[in-house]
């Protein structure tokens, strides 16, 4: 490991004496104003979906709501502002990693990001990448991952944008988010906050959605300065606080409340020319909760985590054909709590990507990625991808990886119950995809196969406490279909977005499809404009799903299939380059449809919300 550390920093000296070249104006943009540029630069065999600021705008909500709408991602959710977690191609929520500006930010303790703590208000675009990610991302990329960005913009301008609604269950919103700067550095500052009662009804009942209040506060700070013309400083901060009762199911109201803390800084430096670059990354995360068993105790349990990165990057660019990103990465982790003590580890990994445009039609990329962690071994993860355009209109990408996930706090630590004994995931999977551009839009098409082995799996042991094993085998494959679209005549402009996904994931032993994962889910979303009036309506359609391992049907083994309808409008008062006042509202869950997507926990029956954006 030592000798592999070695070579990589004297690299970095061996290379810095030509690092004087001027700027290529291209590689500069993306450097510059996004932090996780590898992103689009090295995966040109994978599928990429960016969701832009309009459909944020629409889905001005969680995360949750935007990607149930406007993705492939099927979701497990508690109820409305309640923990919500994705199935990303027939894999777990541990198996989905989420990024935010480069950094893994996915629960220490459970693996997972809860997506209805992500406001989409304060990211300026939202990618998705299908496939496995382990070689770039580390740790819990087998399915795909979710990307939060935030991109500065260098040229002189100030801008503000105030956002404000109401709704039922006595919701209230509201957002500022301000960008300025010149051609020398860009800011960019904003506040999001969300507070409902969430007492909704529960639809062919006679009760209420009880204990379920929640109010989130969400605050981001971006800065970036030119302190010398090919060296930028960036700064990504994000703080965010959340309260929230946690209700029960139908038959057990809830009585508990959980407060959670997030923290993350981000301080970046990049050297920009035209041969070589070079990025020092050094981040502090912090996640932190408590507990509370009722309303009205005082004492909670708790759990909290640090996490110390630091990132050295360096990237060769040996022709306008070839280029190179080799990255040193440690992290140390520090947690503390009620059920898990005070463990720690570190891990340090080792990355090259490489990426070959061999014509301009032919591309492939190679990529490799070691991890030495102080707890377990960890595999030697690998991805090889390729991109073919067979016409100017019609490509093919194909790529295959191997990736893995390794043990929570929570897994190792927790008690009782906790396995020392527990090794990493793995997961082995092949992915081909087509990509045909029409002239009022594109299609997609993947089909995809995943196998893994040692899945982690809490299962009562011979004392009959609960403790995770590596016992599980799972396999993957589906196909998924995305079509995007656009068209206009005279002044009225219409926008089509949808997606189809077909999933199997299915116990190796048994054969059985695994729970809470739908064979078929399916989304369209309709937007049209004319002028100063905008309207759009989405639809998601989520197949069965099994709630128990033996695949029974019935209330008490699986949950329905169900559609569920939104709708809304918005109307700019005033509209010039200057100044922009618009009045929306929307109503979700048009039908008034009864579902639920985890069994005996309703969602909300139909609700209206109205909102006033004022941007100058």
């Amino acid at each position: 490991m030592k000798n592999i550390i070695c070579l990589f920093l004297f690299l970095s000296v061996c290379v810095s004496g030509i690092a004087q070249t001027p700027i290529d104006s291209i590689q500069t943009l993306d450097e510059v104003v996004l932090s996780d540029s590898k992103l689009k630069h090295y995966a040109p065999g994978f599928k990429i979906e960016v969701l832009n600021d309009s459909i944020l705008r629409t889905n001005a909500n969680s995360l949750t709501g935007v990607l149930a709408f406007n993705s492939n991602l099927y979701f497990k959710e508690n109820g409305y502002g309640m923990v919500s977690s994705p199935s990303f191609r027939g894999t777990n929520a541990s198996q989905t990693a989420v990024i935010w500006n480069g950094i893994p930010i996915n629960s220490q303790l459970n693996g997972q990001t809860d997506f209805n703590t992500i406001n989409t208000t304060n990211y300026d675009d939202i990618a998705i990448r299908s496939g496995g990610g382990s070689v770039q991302y580390g740790s819990g990329a087998i399915g795909g991952s979710i990307h939060l960005n935030n991109t500065l913009n260098f040229k002189s301008h100030f801008d503000t944008h105030i956002r404000t609604g109401y709704g039922s269950f006595d919701t209230k919103k509201g957002s500022v988010s301000s960008s300025f700067g010149s051609n020398r550095w860009s800011a960019k500052v904003g506040v999001a906050y969300v507070d409902s009662e969430n007492d909704y009804e529960y639809l062919d009942t006679s009760k209420k959605n009880v204990n379920g209040a929640f109010n989130n506060l969400d605050f981001n700070f971006n800065l970036g300065y030119f302190i010398l013309d090919n060296d930028v400083l960036k700064l990504y901060q994000q703080s965010f606080r959340s309260d929230r009762d946690f209700s029960g199911t139908i038959a057990t109201p809830g009585q508990s409340r959980y407060e959670d803390k997030n923290y993350r800084t981000l301080l970046e430096w990049s050297h920009l020319a035209k041969m070589f670059n070079y990025q020092v990354k050094v981040a502090h995360l912090q996640e932190n909760f408590k507990y509370f068993g009722t309303q009205s105790t005082v004492n909670y349990s708790f759990g909290k985590v640090n996490t110390f990165i630091v990132k050295p990057t360096f990237n060769f660019r040996f022709s306008e054909k070839i280029k190179l990103k080799t990255s040193i990465d440690y992290t140390k982790y520090e947690a503390e709590g009620t059920s898990f003590g005070s463990p720690s580890r570190f891990n340090v990994s080792a990355t090259a990507l490489l990426n070959h445009k061999v014509t301009k039609a032919f591309s492939y990329g190679v990529n490799l990625r070691k991890d030495f962690t102080s707890t377990f071994n960890n595999p030697l993860v690998f991805s090889v991808d390729t991109e073919y355009a067979v016409t100017n209109n019609y490509k093919l990408q194909l790529n295959g990886s191997r990736n893995y996930r390794v043990p929570t706090f929570n897994d190792l630590y927790w008690q009782p119950g906790g396995n020392l004994d527990l090794i990493p995931e793995s997961s082995y999977q092949v992915d081909f995809g087509q990509q045909l551009d029409l002239g009022f839009g594109q299609l997609k098409v993947n089909g995809y196969y995943i196998t893994t082995k040692d899945l982690i799996v809490w299962k009562p042991n011979k004392v009959g406490i609960w403790s995770p094993v590596n016992i599980a085998e799972s396999n993957s494959y589906g196909a998924e279909v995305e079509l995007h679209s656009h068209f206009h005549f005279n002044s009225h402009y219409f926008k089509i977005n949808s997606h189809y996904s077909y999933t199997v994931s299915e116990d190796a032993t048994t054969k059985k499809q695994l729970i809470y994962v739908p064979f078929h889910k399916a989304n369209i979303s309709v937007a049209y404009n004319y002028k100063r009036i905008s309207l759009f309506f989405q639809h998601v359609f989520n197949g069965e799903v099994f709630t128990s391992e033996d695949n029974l049907k019935g209330r008490f083994f699986s949950l329905k299939a169900y559609d569920v309808s939104n709708i809304g409008f918005d109307f700019a008062v005033l509209k010039n380059s200057n100044r922009q006042l618009s009045l929306g509202g929307r109503v979700n869950n048009l039908f008034d449809k009864a579902y639920q997507n985890i069994a005996f926990r309703p969602m909300p029956n139909r609700n209206f919300n109205i909102q006033l954006n004022y941007k100058f």
